[in-house]
């Protein structure tokens, strides 16, 4: 039996014998079944979702609610999820705003007891050990910070990014003071989108972010002198613009550009990414000109006005892809950052747009994320579609069978 869990006031958590476990996409309620499910992985984590009761399925298939709070499983990277945790919010609570807040900006995936053990709802999309959690926030870390700061001294770059590995755990802040893989060179405290799941800066109304962004503009030789740095120390080296603690890259064109130069004129080695929302056109080309290697574009739909309602930006749609054929045909690798959320992206709707979009713009790579946000704040804030939900795996398999060179995973890959 797959029993349904759910969280006392003290957040301890149990299981419901008797009661089958749900799973929810979109705003629909389903019974969960084995083929849905795979046992938790050991990294992940579990919260209980505050003022949500858990809910499951009685033997005589009825939906029952629970005496307790709901529970959802934290995935690792690497993993996309099938279905969201069920739970039911009390209406009258949620209108007058008694005690009532938005989820803070986590991916909640369904989480259940099945054969005496915990087992969650997703398929692994990516095999990368480069991310596996145990590589990081080792006992040598605040060393390797010291290190590395008397290497670049005076440059706020390498105090920011040294915050970011002690405080918010970033793995790609990281990096650069394990001289390895994947470093991250954020370099714009400024945006031009407002997205909903912005996670380093929030308006107040809405939840936390869960990290600071960074506060000031890095000037050409700080960025230069961590790129260089990086790519002529680490192996598989790559640095990142466009991080989790800063907005817009592009919007930061003029010093990036000159930093790439700088970078490439005193080393070729590594690789040189930016992750964007490619709505700048004139920054994103000037970066891609002075020599950028590959950018990955947060996408969350490709139909504009699923589009709109997320990134809130001032730029259209239509700049994003003028952006994506530019870098295309200047031969720069790219990806998407596809943020997911099962119940949205698999709507037979979203699904004809995409297909539409992948035969304008044969990217070579889409990275499924699983999107950090409450899913009623999401689905109350995007268009209503009485489209039919395929489902993850369906949603998945016919990107495949549709586009047999589209790399389909979760992480940025080192490109030789």
């Amino acid at each position: 039996m797959i029993t349904a869990l759910y969280a006392d006031k003290n957040g301890e958590i149990f299981d419901k014998p008797g009661i089958f476990g749900a799973g929810r996409i979109g705003r629909e309620i389903v019974k969960l079944t084995p083929k849905d499910l795979i046992k938790l992985p050991e990294s992940a984590d579990l919260m209980f979702l505050p003022k949500r009761k858990a809910i499951g399925y009685s033997k005589s298939n009825e939906l029952v609610t629970i005496d307790g709070q709901a529970v959802a499983a934290i995935l690792p990277a690497g993993y996309t999820r099938t279905y969201l945790p069920a739970f039911r919010i009390n209406a009258e609570c949620r209108m007058q705003n008694v005690g009532f807040k938005p989820l803070p900006l986590y991916g909640y995936t369904a989480v259940v007891l099945y054969r005496d053990e915990l087992y969650t709802t997703a398929i692994y999309t990516d095999e990368n050990h480069k991310w596996d959690p145990s590589h990081y926030n080792d006992r040598d870390l605040k060393k390797l910070i010291r290190r590395v700061k008397r290497d670049l001294p005076n440059n706020r770059l390498v105090d920011h990014l040294a915050n970011c590995s002690l405080e918010w755990h970033c793995l790609t802040a990281q990096n650069l003071f394990y001289r390895r893989w994947e470093c991250g060179l954020p370099s714009s405290p400024n945006c031009n989108a407002r997205c909903l799941g912005c996670i380093s800066l929030q308006e107040s109304e809405c939840c936390p972010s869960p990290q600071s962004r960074i506060n000031f503009k890095p000037t050409i030789e700080e960025i230069a002198e961590i790129g260089i740095y990086h790519l002529t120390t680490a192996p598989d080296a790559i640095i990142s613009f466009g991080q989790g603690c800063e907005g817009e890259p592009s919007l930061n064109a003029e010093n990036i550009s000159e930093a790439i130069k700088k970078i490439r004129s005193k080393t070729q080695r590594g690789q040189i990414n930016m992750n964007s929302n490619a709505g700048y056109f004139d920054g994103v080309k000037k970066i891609i000109d002075a020599g950028l290697d590959s950018i990955r574009v947060s996408i969350i739909s490709a139909k504009d006005e699923s589009y709109n309602a997320y990134y809130r930006a001032a730029y259209k749609l239509e700049n994003v892809k003028q952006s994506i054929r530019y870098a295309l045909d200047k031969n720069v690798y790219v990806s998407l950052n596809m943020l997911y959320l099962p119940g949205f992206n698999d709507r037979e709707d979203e699904i004809d747009e995409w297909i539409k979009f992948f035969e304008e713009l044969p990217v070579q790579m889409i990275q499924v994320r699983n999107l950090n946000i409450d899913p009623d704040i999401f689905l109350d804030t995007m268009p209503v579609s009485n489209a039919k939900m395929l489902g993850t795996k369906k949603f998945l398999q016919t990107l495949n069978e549709r586009f047999k060179n589209l790399q389909i995973g979760s992480f940025s890959h080192y490109i030789n």
